[in-house]
């Protein structure tokens, strides 16, 4: 019997989704986009209207076969991909694919929100066609970055290394990043001082001098906080104001996929990438007792509107939980900053009942910590106002003012079920005291500072950036950050972005040479282009148009040899094989000293810099060994796969050998070799490959199995105790 088809992106939601639909319709998963630009051609005909040359991809050639066969067989096919540019170019692309085997009035397009029984019952019976508005969005987009991919980066890799890479919105990010470094590294801390006072009247609090002789204290160095710190110890302390204030603190909307990765940054420590990874499995669907529920609606969305039944359900589920007193007195709503960003709802628990306790023994961890905290925020919309307490109390000693703040929380309301909210002085409870009350000083504290710089871009304040700049769109800041970090032009380190050498450098030619292109306000209009063409109000031809008459002409007028000599800055540090000066040059592992007189002459140095930014030369590690070949020294080196040894009188000897680790192969007994793959994974194999072919990606520790004697044994599991270790031969497991 013929079925109707539906075609969604992934296999999780073919699970979940299958128990919805019935038995009469069938059920398969593109698993993403099947069609793209070709990999290794550019791919677009600027000449007839900018028309892009699609390819199946490579890995989805079985795919694609599998959805025409299920297609002949079906009465109608329902194209079910995600509810955004990307999911509508799937359905799209599906359907042009589709073309010749099944008629194209039997083709539907259907979205919905949430996986639930009734929003996918109510999109089969509404359906509607691919909104080709969408996808020319879609497809502008991803033109306008290949056309910036494809002329920008050849260039790069000419002018400054191989394997380099520049991008629309990347590139944007890295420079918001560098720009921070720079300003941090020109940064002079100037001193100051502040003077504390702890007082006393029934219960002791602690003020801050704020004004002196009737203007703001400010107090350059210690001469003068000493003269103001002696003058003020002699002084009676007396309270001279007292304001109280009543402050109503209203929750938060709902998350949209920009706030909930800078909360879940803050909050949790996700990456913007585990945290999108951990809501797509939310909203696609987790088994609980055998069944698939789709616990979360979209979570790519810009809105922070809700669905009258979704609040309409949490409001009861408030009143039965909590009581009436921490219901809203009306439905609280919340507006977008456009119409553009209403396509979806916030994202939210599919149910408010499904709290996260009553699921916590069906999700892993880090699933229950971005629920619970997605929940939460979504509970706390409809609860009323906390509310606030706040103190300013100000006591005179002289002529100086001193200053204290309290803030008590008379009502918890929404923050009895979010309580991430800052509050300033929160909890400093301050004694009962009328002005013109006598406190007595208990200590007197004078303290030096110094101003700070701006602080580094984490995530959630990167991420928070590139959103009020509007750089870019809440999906693509993940993969943005982790071709940053993928190509090595920044790091990571104490949750905070580093620009390497190599990111600098890149940034610093590319804003050069084509400032007007990437630069935030340009970036902003390009994602306001792609917005208007997506309402259907720009023709996209003509953006692409104009954009790419323009980028080329300033592609076109970079003297890559000029640029090249530019980048390569000379030093005074000599060759010592034949004399000239050694120059900076650079690789994609970032920074060298090469001879200025190459190709005549090959030889380089690695170097580090000292705090003061002089270059030290990193002296090489050096083999006991000779080469066998030529009897020169074998340096240790590091490679694209990993380290290995090297003779020093490379290239005219051109011998090389693994660098071997201390411990042992528990196979066979040889040594084992750290090497990477393609996608710059560690793993572990055998030196003796191929004779032995083990390979783990677990570390080795040089620790004799108990069980056998296996001479290694390894850490069990990064994301565990890394004290567990495992034995690979017999599977026992110790406590290190």
């Amino acid at each position: 019997m013929a079925k109707k088809l539906m075609i969604v992106e992934s296999p999780t939601k073919t699970k979940t989704i299958s128990q919805y639909i019935g038995k009469d319709f069938d059920i398969t998963a593109s698993m993403g986009h099947i069609r793209d630009l070709p990999r290794k051609k550019f791919g677009i005909d600027i000449e007839d209207d900018f028309k892009p040359h699609y390819v199946i991809n490579s890995d989805k050639r079985k795919t694609v076969r599998n959805i025409k066969n299920k297609a002949k067989k079906a009465t109608e096919i329902y194209l079910a991909s995600d509810n955004d540019r990307e999911g509508e170019a799937i359905a799209w692309h599906l359907q042009e694919i589709l073309k010749g085997i099944v008629d194209k009035d039997d083709i539907y397009r259907v979205v919905f929100n949430e996986i639930t029984n009734q929003a996918i019952q109510e999109s089969i019976k509404n359906p509607g066609h691919v909104d080709i508005d969408k996808v020319e969005a879609q497809q502008a987009r991803r033109m306008l970055d290949r056309i910036v991919g494809y002329k920008v980066s050849p260039i790069l890799w000419k002018v400054i290394a191989k394997r380099l890479s520049a991008g629309r919105v990347q590139t944007v990010a890295l420079r918001l990043i560098c720009e921070r470094e720079e300003k941090i590294r020109k940064f002079k801390p100037k001193e100051y001082w502040n003077i504390y006072a702890d007082l006393k009247k029934n219960l002791e609090f602690s003020a801050q001098l704020k004004k002196y002789n009737r203007k703001k204290a400010k107090i350059p160095n210690e001469n003068k906080a000493t003269e103001i710190y002696d003058y003020i110890k002699k002084q009676k302390f007396i309270v001279s104001k007292i304001e109280q204030k009543k402050q109503k603190l209203s929750p938060y909307p709902a998350f949209t996929t920009s706030t909930l990765q800078q909360e879940a940054s803050r909050r949790l420590g996700f990456s913007t990438k585990r945290t999108m990874q951990i809501a797509q499995q939310l909203y696609e669907g987790v088994d609980i007792k055998g069944d698939n529920y789709g616990l979360i609606t979209y979570m790519r969305t810009d809105s922070v509107r809700i669905a009258d039944g979704a609040d309409a359900e949490l409001r009861n589920f408030i009143k039965n939980r909590f009581g009436k007193k921490y219901l809203n007195n009306f439905r609280r709503k919340y507006k977008n900053k456009s119409k553009t960003q209403d396509a979806h709802e916030a994202i939210r628990p599919t149910s408010s009942n499904r709290t996260p306790d009553s699921l916590k023994q069906f999700l892993n961890k880090s699933q229950y910590k971005l629920y619970s905290l997605i929940w939460k925020r979504f509970v706390a919309t409809q609860m009323r106002p906390a509310k606030i307490m706040k103190t300013k109390l100000e006591t005179e000693a002289g002529k100086a003012i001193f200053l204290t703040r309290g803030s008590i929380i008379d009502f918890d309301g929404f923050m009895k079920v979010y309580p991430h909210v800052y509050i300033r002085n929160r909890g400093e409870k301050l004694p009962d005291l009328e002005k013109g009350d006598e406190v007595d000083l208990i200590k007197l504290t004078k303290e030096q500072k110094f101003t700070k710089p701006p602080s580094r871009y984490s995530e959630a304040t990167l991420v928070k950036k590139l959103e009020k700049e509007n750089i870019g769109r809440p999906s693509t800041y993940s993969p943005t950050i982790s071709t940053l970090l993928n190509r090595k032009y920044v790091y990571i380190k104490k949750k905070r972005f580093y620009p390497t050498d190599l990111g600098m450098i890149v940034e610093e030619f590319l804003v050069d040479k084509l400032e007007d292109f990437f630069n935030v306000s340009f970036t902003a209009k390009m994602e306001n282009f792609l917005d208007e063409i997506e309402a259907g109000n720009k023709d996209y031809i003509k953006a692409l148009r104009d954009f790419y008459d323009d980028f080329m002409e300033q592609v076109n007028s970079i003297d890559v040899k000029k640029e090249k000599k530019k980048i390569a800055k000379e030093t005074d540090i000599k060759c010592e094989k034949c004399g000239s000066p050694m120059v900076i040059r650079w690789s994609k592992q970032g920074p060298f000293l090469g001879c200025s007189n190459f190709p005549k002459c090959k030889n380089t140095k690695n170097f580090t810099r000292d705090e003061k930014g002089n270059i030290q030369i990193t002296k090489p590690t050096v083999s006991e060994e000779k080469c066998p070949k030529c009897g020169g020294d074998l340096v240790l080196k590091e490679g694209r796969y990993g380290k290995f040894w090297a003779c020093s009188n490379f290239p005219k000897c051109k011998f090389t050998k693994p660098h071997l680790l201390e411990e042992k192969c528990p196979e066979c007994g040889n040594a084992l070799v750290k090497r990477k793959n393609s996608k710059k994974r560690t793993f572990y194999g055998c030196s003796a490959y191929p004779k032995c072919k083990f390979i783990t990606n677990k570390k080795p520790v040089k620790i004799e199995c108990p069980e056998c004697g296996a001479p290694t044994m390894f850490v069990k599991s990064k994301m565990q105790d890394s004290a567990k270790l495992v034995c690979l031969k017999c599977k026992k497991e110790i406590i290190k």
